[in-house]
């Protein structure tokens, strides 16, 4: 009897050992897209059914096979590109382009042809579609507003395929955003160390949330079906959890330097900073804690998730010092590093 308990016991706690080993899934770089090109870049969308990357490069977006990493096209013609919004039962993507004027560049997702584009504001920069309204929805950073634009692809109206519809003031610079699917969008006003709750049906602010103990709020991500957002801010360098029911911060973690994009998947929180870090957070018996964080290189400062594979794409360069000094991107050297899971 004594000898089987002693067995009984000793697998016990060899199980006990393992699991933690096997319910812990780490992130790690698994390869890097050499891409090179003039540019340098800015938010990178991801069209998981596609299997494509669309990386705003200044003049120009590149579209990228996501398995490959081979470049498949070339989108030209653009002052300084930020942003891409897909719409795929239209057809069509929208690059926001914030130099001079500013514009919404339009193009077809299947020929990868710029159709044309339609007016904006200076610094047209965040850019995301919301499926429930039907709009594509564009902020200014300098201007401190939201643009409501309505996809269009009835011929007849033209190949622009899509018409201004509302511009709502903030009352601050916005960054980036987020949609709740019910008429609600929330907006980092990134001077105001606050967010910015905006009804699309009233085209009103209808409240403003403080971020602290954060503040310079930059990236976003959203989790609707729990109430949650997820905001990183670079002043100081934190990771906010915040009811979208009240707007209470119910938790802050540390991230890297110059946090610049929040990604939400698989019930992960990503964050991904210049200085060379990817922040992973996960909710453990209703606390938010850090579970890793990644090394990744220099200026990964932005970042895509395909939902089907959970794979994370970090565009970024290889650095070196400028004449000032100062660390700096070097020219033909733009690459896109994926980060995957690794048991």
């Amino acid at each position: 009897m004594k000898t089987r308990l002693v067995a009984l016991l000793t697998g016990v706690l060899g199980f006990a050992a393992a699991f933690p080993a096997l319910a812990q899934t780490k992130w790690d770089v698994t390869k890097t897209f050499e891409l090179g090109g003039a540019g340098g870049w800015d938010y990178l969308t991801v069209d998981a059914e596609a299997h494509r990357l669309y990386v705003p490069r200044g003049t120009h977006t590149m579209v990228i096979d996501s398995e490959s990493g081979k470049a498949v096209a070339d989108l030209p013609g653009q002052k300084v590109a930020h942003g891409v919004a897909i719409v795929p039962s239209a057809g069509r993507g929208f690059i926001s382009d914030g130099g001079g004027a500013g514009a919404i560049v339009i193009f077809d997702l299947k020929t990868n042809a710029v159709l044309g584009s339609v007016a904006a504001t200076p610094d047209a920069d965040g850019i995301i579609f919301d499926p429930a309204s039907g709009f594509v929805i564009v902020v200014s950073g300098d201007k401190g507003t939201m643009m409501l634009l309505k996809p269009d692809v009835n011929p007849k109206r033209g190949p622009k395929a899509g018409k201004m519809s509302a511009m709502i003031e903030l009352g601050g610079a916005p960054e980036f955003l987020a949609a709740d699917g019910d008429g609600k969008v929330y907006v980092n006003l990134m001077d105001k160390d606050e967010v910015a709750v905006v009804d699309i049906v009233t085209q009103k602010v209808v409240a403003r949330w403080p971020v602290a103990p954060g503040g310079a709020p930059v990236g976003m991500a959203l989790d609707a079906a729990n109430h949650r957002l997820f905001v990183g801010c670079r002043k100081p360098a934190k990771l906010i959890v915040m009811s979208t029911e009240s707007g209470k911060v119910i938790a802050d973690l540390p991230i890297g330097d110059h946090v610049d994009a929040v990604k939400m998947d698989d019930g992960k929180i990503f964050a991904s900073a210049a200085d060379g870090t990817l922040t992973v957070v996960r909710e453990s018996e209703g606390k938010f804690e850090v579970a890793q964080t990644v090394t990744t290189p220099q200026g990964a400062r932005t970042m895509g998730v395909d939902p089907a594979t959970h794979r994370i794409f970090l565009p970024t360069a290889s650095y070196e010092p400028n004449a000032a000094g100062k660390m700096a991107p070097k020219a033909n050297t733009f690459k896109i590093v994926v980060v995957a899971q690794a048991n």
